[in-house]
């Protein structure tokens, strides 16, 4: 009963998740979505896209990161992706709050959850990278979706989301050249500012 109980425990805690909500709009601009829905959304992505990863992944191990990679979020908060204040404590806050959030579950789930939140972090393996790329591009496809919402409603800048999607490319040459002609778009469109080309 100890370690069903610690399950439950833990089940229970994370559906905090729902109630942590992004920048990011909903596709109708109706309202912003929360971690749980960007989740949810990312390893449907993933199923769905995985044909388009640079090098063979396995589906149920990536997925597995997307659903728990933001649970730290319930301790840490959501920090923008533009918001370089934030970002200056961002890894020490989600360190601290992987260690307690998943020490909830008996000890062997809480070492493997914990090793594959920190494989998500590194971005070495084709797996965290293709994960990686998924976090990265579900928000610009929202942000398309809604005609640029949140990046007028921010100001964003071209050379902002470039420098964000430094390593995009990583999980998929394919998904990155798509997005890229989205954010042209968008830049056409008035909704992303043109500071600078896009490559």
């Amino acid at each position: 009963m100890e370690r069903i109980d610690k399950q439950f425990d833990f089940i229970r805690e994370i559906d905090k998740e729902k109630e942590i909500t992004r920048h990011t709009f909903l596709a109708d601009s109706s309202r912003r979505e929360n971690d749980a829905e960007h989740a949810w959304h990312m390893a449907i992505m993933t199923i769905l896209l995985q044909e388009y990863a640079n090098e063979e992944i396995d589906v149920l191990k990536t997925i597995t990161m997307l659903l728990i990679h933001d649970i730290v979020e319930i301790d840490a908060g959501d920090t923008y992706a533009y918001d370089e204040k934030g970002k200056e404590n961002q890894a020490e806050r989600e360190e601290k709050a992987a260690k307690r959030i998943f020490n909830m579950l008996p000890e062997d789930q809480a070492e493997k959850m914990i090793a594959l939140w920190h494989e998500f972090e590194a971005q070495e393996t084709a797996e965290a990278k293709f994960a990686r790329c998924m976090d990265n591009i579900q928000p610009m496809m929202l942000n398309d979706a809604s005609n640029g919402f949140a990046w007028e409603e921010n100001q964003v800048k071209i050379s902002q989301i470039l420098k964000r999607n430094e390593r995009t490319a990583e999980g998929s040459r394919v998904l990155w050249d798509y997005m890229k002609h989205i954010l042209q778009k968008n830049m056409d469109e008035g909704h992303i500012v043109k500071d600078r080309e896009l490559d």
